[in-house]
């Protein structure tokens, strides 16, 4: 009997902050806009903690700060 197997294609999604906004562009070109003021870890954190991030089912989590953004 054969297996077969199958594997979800990694979505690429783009994040960036400017203004005191978090930018996430979706693989479509859809861009969405959440106020820092919403996250303060996020508004006080560091260069290399915003850069230290994960796409998950539900959006993306900023691994040092354990700090979830719902995208979807």
């Amino acid at each position: 009997m054969p297996l077969f197997s199958s594997r979800k294609e990694e979505k690429k999604i783009k994040v960036t902050f400017a203004n005191g906004l978090l930018f996430v562009e979706k693989a479509d070109g859809k861009q969405q806009a959440f106020p820092l003021e919403w996250f303060p870890k996020l508004l006080n954190a560091t260069d290399e903690e915003r850069e230290d991030w994960k796409q998950t089912d539900k959006g993306i989590h900023f691994n040092q700060l354990d700090v979830d953004v719902a995208t979807s």
